[in-house]
């Protein structure tokens, strides 16, 4: 496969910890139910997945932002439960109920019942990633992702999202051995199907283990962490145009745990907004010429429901506590991805979101001149 040449490279540039003429950004969700274009192709498709399902919906959603917003990078139209769906577990989406599963795991003939499934029933997400690098054609490179074995464990095990993860927890508290079991096939489920995002055109992939942070630690370390780390070993290092792919980790309330995810072979660490970009930059940044990770995230998405210049002020705070930008483009250094700590609100006005895009490139620029 070819495609054409990139033209704006900042986004992967900042993950391989090179120097940026600004900050780059990206929004988690952000092709999505806050816009009204969005609604209107959902509407057309008629549910969620017919829409996920699609290859020209799927395209058509994923630039929609694009269009909108001079982001730095486009992430796949997609499901992070689109691989326990092709395991047979049957994935529906009601309307305003979120994602559940027809049938769960949660004892011994259920869990011997998981394999790796064929990745032929997840062809058209790999189409559509294709599709999408097609129709963007250089502008800004994409990001392909997946769930993290333990958050499609949690929405394999619950048979849908918890409040308290009772199901889950119980299984692993009361037998460690399925739930590792759960966990092995996951992550190399995971891999596999990164992969072959990666052999379709994804020109950087994503885990995110959005809910990592609900574990006690010790229970992190063993159940997430140990999972993450295997599907991480497994991935390609190359894409289709012969550039390294970089691996980018988001654990939700994980920034308790950087000092032992610094030890992640992975390029990227993202944050929610409860970490300090600061103290994140002293222990996985590294110094120029050295090791070390760029940093993603994480200004708090309810920042987006006040005034424009308010989020500007936010944006601001945000910038200053990574620090000052690594320009030395001879070496490598800390560098850092703006992104929003986790998804955006549905609810979220899109001239909010042009104004964080504004203030972002507009204060990182700045702050690299001055």
């Amino acid at each position: 496969m070819s495609f054409a040449p990139l033209q704006n490279d900042t986004f992967l540039r900042a993950c391989r910890r090179q120097a940026t003429d600004y900050t780059p950004l990206w929004l988690m969700r952000q092709a999505g139910r806050y816009l009204p274009e969005y609604k209107a192709t959902r509407a057309k498709a008629g549910s969620f997945m017919g829409l996920a399902t699609n290859v020209d919906y799927a395209t058509e959603v994923t630039l929609q932002p694009l269009e909108r917003f001079p982001l730095d990078a486009a992430i796949l139209f997609s499901d992070i439960l689109t691989v326990p769906d092709a395991m047979g577990l049957g994935l529906s989406f009601a309307e305003g109920e979120g994602p559940r599963f027809a049938q769960n795991v949660r004892d011994e003939s259920a869990v011997a019942a998981l394999a790796v499934p064929d990745m032929d029933k997840l062809r058209y997400v790999f189409d559509a990633v294709t599709s999408i690098r097609r129709a963007l054609n250089g502008r800004v490179p994409l990001i392909g992702f997946s769930g993290s074995p333990w958050t499609l464990a949690c929405y394999m095990v619950e048979g849908k999202g918890s409040d308290d993860y009772r199901q889950v927890k119980s299984l692993m508290y009361a037998r460690p051995d399925l739930m590792h079991r759960i966990l092995e096939i996951n992550a190399d489920s995971v891999a596999t199907y990164l992969n072959a995002q990666i052999d379709a055109g994804a020109q950087a992939v994503m885990i995110f283990d959005s809910w990592g942070g609900v574990l006690a630690d010790g229970m992190f370390q063993q159940f997430s962490l140990a999972y993450t780390r295997r599907v991480l070993a497994q991935l390609k290092r190359t894409g289709t145009d012969g550039q390294d792919v970089p691996r980018i980790v988001f654990t939700k309330g994980g920034g308790i745990w950087l000092e032992e995810m610094n030890a992640l072979d992975c390029e990227v660490l993202g944050l929610d907004w409860t970490a300090n970009l600061g103290r994140a930059r002293a222990i996985v940044g590294g110094q120029a010429g050295g090791p070390g990770k760029a940093l993603q995230g994480n200004i708090d998405p309810n920042v987006l429901f006040a005034p424009p210049e308010r989020i500007a002020e936010q944006v601001r705070s945000v910038l200053d506590s990574f620090g000052k930008p690594h320009t030395d483009r001879s070496t490598t250094g800390p560098t850092h991805i703006f992104n929003l700590g986790h998804g955006i609100s549905q609810f979220t006005p899109p001239e909010h979101v042009s104004a964080l895009v504004e203030a972002v490139h507009g204060q990182s620029r700045a702050m690299r001149q001055a």
